[in-house]
């Protein structure tokens, strides 16, 4: 499982375009991935709208947002335009991004098991290393505790 001070791990993976991004042009800024379990649900709807609502805050600390999911690029390209996201959401279609960060979990609901993804969230520094991990992330006041933390790491 990832740990703060470890290196981003590396990977190529599609946004809603289909334009593939990467762990190298992460680098030079700060980050912020989010992982989410689904587009369009209650809890993954406000978590991005509310990274959309600060986002000219975290861009004014030199900081890039990427939402990341199973979903298809299709699926973010429909979440996107309903919302008016303005940062690119990554499809981990083959779920090998979720792996490597410790987010696909087995979870538990109603006594049924199953596997998802864990809402979690990762600060990236200019350097490529994860400066910080919120895992099992409630959504009300995660934001802004994101900004906190961004803030007191300049």
């Amino acid at each position: 499982m990832i740990k703060i001070g470890d290196t981003l791990p590396s990977f190529a993976i599609p946004n809603q375009h289909d334009v593939i991004v990467s762990s190298d042009q992460l680098k030079s800024h700060w980050a912020v991935l989010y992982f989410y379990p689904k587009d369009n649900t209650p809890g993954c709807t406000q978590e991005s709208c509310d990274f959309r609502d600060s986002n000219d805050r975290l861009k004014k600390l030199d900081c890039t947002v990427f939402g990341i999911s199973k979903d298809s690029s299709k699926s973010h390209t429909n979440f996107i335009s309903k919302y008016n996201f303005p940062f690119d959401l990554l499809s981990d279609a083959d779920g090998k991004l979720c792996d490597a960060f410790g987010v696909w979990v087995e979870k538990s609901m109603y006594g049924k098991k199953y596997f998802g993804i864990e809402r979690s969230t990762f600060l990236i520094n200019p350097t490529g290393e994860v400066a910080h991990i919120w895992r099992k992330v409630s959504v009300k006041g995660h934001v802004d505790d994101v900004l906190k933390v961004l803030e007191a790491s300049l």
